[in-house]
């Protein structure tokens, strides 16, 4: 017969990396507030943990942090291999995770009965079948690059690896839903780098493993692209978008420090271009002299957020010259920005997050891909949803920036961009609405990873 227990405890497992953690953190909150008589405890590196756990955010009851080994051995001497960080951690993760779910078990006096972790930990399928538990990954980027890691082996065997593959500009038309995007477009770890680095590898067994999930939830919304949704659901057991999350659960607004939102209410409607490319990567040093002569020469007004470490390669009289329409800041509200009706461009790397947050604005995105899901997400941008324009040639030019900008705030193609963009935000808007697709799949999710475990005895 079965024995059941009221008192379910969520493990949640964050990769401390990029900005993977923090989207997490931020589902799991919502979670936590919704199911209060759930307790829920967060694993992450004290360095990570540290960053996305503020202290000016409010606390759940039930909502516990826990800190596991970053993986670094004591007096280890970096020797900078690249993903040197990403490797130790992972090569520990297993056992770092299972040290930290002892403990907590032990504090909170609950077994684990739901394992919630970053997609990329493919071993949680292990760790949840040998206890018996549910195991729901969260897939931090969008839908396109989640299938082509789920499609990996029949893409190696269809294209070819190493000296085989074929043009790189063919279309991945035998995968439903990719018809537009191009080999070149894939993430590094299906066709392209070092093939055997952890990394790599840890995104193949990624891909293999995921059917083996209770569930996945990934941060988008159905409207966005039914038929890759409908494939993802027919080969994963169950799949649920959830998103956008900025739409469901809004961040606390932080005060603007930078003075950018006070500035684009003295702006033109839609002739503001923001410019951000994350918090990982920036263009060359020759690329950003690139975007700065543009940004003199076209006056288009416009917000920079860029970090000290490359504002020294900014030509030395740019920031005099361009005083009058725009401001370079080292951090910036980027939700509220691309929220405001001034601005009429994002400049972006096509990092999901800011993808998403860019169709919530309503604005058509430049894109500059640089590596993981961008080129992907840059594709759908411009050859499927047609909300922006990928960056010519792939890399900055002084010129072929000023037409992008012109292509997107002046011309008809861009006003076409424009009533595309809309049209997904109006998507959007109703997929967090009462009876909306990301409502369900919500409650769904907040459903399973709340239930009871059930174990059977004879």
């Amino acid at each position: 017969m079965s024995a059941t227990t009221d008192q379910p405890h969520v493990a949640v497992l964050a990769f401390p990396f990029a900005t993977h953690a923090a989207p997490l953190l931020a589902v799991i909150r919502h979670l936590a507030a919704a199911a209060p008589n759930t307790s829920f405890s967060f694993f992450n590196t004290p360095k990570s943990n540290n960053s996305i756990f503020n202290k000016d955010m409010l606390m759940l009851p039930n909502l516990k942090r826990y800190d596991v080994w970053d993986g670094v051995p004591k007096g280890y001497v970096f020797t900078g291999k690249h993903q040197e960080e990403i490797e130790l951690f992972m090569e520990a993760a297993p056992e770092s995770f299972g040290k930290g779910m002892e403990v907590a078990m032990a504090e909170n006096g609950r077994e684990v009965t739901c394992l919630v972790t970053d997609a990329f930990f493919w071993f949680a399928a292990e760790m949840a079948e040998q206890t018996g538990v549910a195991w729901v990954p969260f897939w931090t980027a969008g839908p396109t690059s989640l299938s082509a890691h789920i499609y990996t082996d029949f893409i190696r065997k269809t294209i070819g690896i190493g000296g085989n593959i074929r043009q790189e500009d063919e279309t991945l038309k035998f995968i439903s839903g990719m018809s537009k995007a191009r080999v070149k477009d894939l993430p590094e770890g299906v066709l392209f780098g070092n093939l055997e680095s952890i990394f790599s590898r840890m995104l193949h067994q990624m891909g293999l493993n995921l059917s083996r999930a209770t569930a996945v939830f990934i941060n988008s919304f159905e409207e966005l692209d039914h038929t890759i949704t409908t494939d993802l659901k027919s080969k994963l057991r169950t799949f649920f978008n959830i998103g956008p999350f900025n739409l469901i659960s809004s961040p606390p607004k932080l005060p603007d420090t930078s003075g950018c939102i006070s500035w684009l209410d003295k702006q033109n409607a839609a002739s503001v271009a923001y410019i951000s490319f994350g918090s990982v990567t920036q263009p060359s040093p020759s690329e950003l002299i690139a975007v700065a002569e543009a940004l003199e020469a076209s006056k288009v007004p416009f917000i920079w957020s860029v970090r000290d470490t490359a504002r020294v390669h900014l030509p030395t009289e740019f920031l005099n010259k361009t005083q009058g329409h725009g401001i370079v800041v080292s951090w910036a509200p980027q939700q509220e920005i691309l929220a405001h009706c001034a601005v009429g461009v994002f400049l972006t790397h096509c990092g999901w997050n800011s993808v998403l947050e860019s169709i919530v604005g309503g604005v058509p995105m430049i894109c500059r891909p640089f590596f993981g899901d961008q080129r992907l997400n840059g594709r759908m941008v411009e050859d499927v949803w047609e909300i922006g324009v990928r960056v010519e040639g792939g890399v900055f030019t002084k010129n072929a920036f000023i037409a992008s900008l012109d292509q997107i705030l002046s011309e008809e193609k861009g006003k076409k961009m424009r009533e595309n963009v809309k049209g997904l935000k109006e998507a959007a808007e109703r997929a967090v609405g009462p009876k909306g697709s990301s409502i369900k799949n919500l409650l769904g999710l907040q459903d399973l990873v709340s239930r009871p475990k059930v174990s059977l005895t004879c």
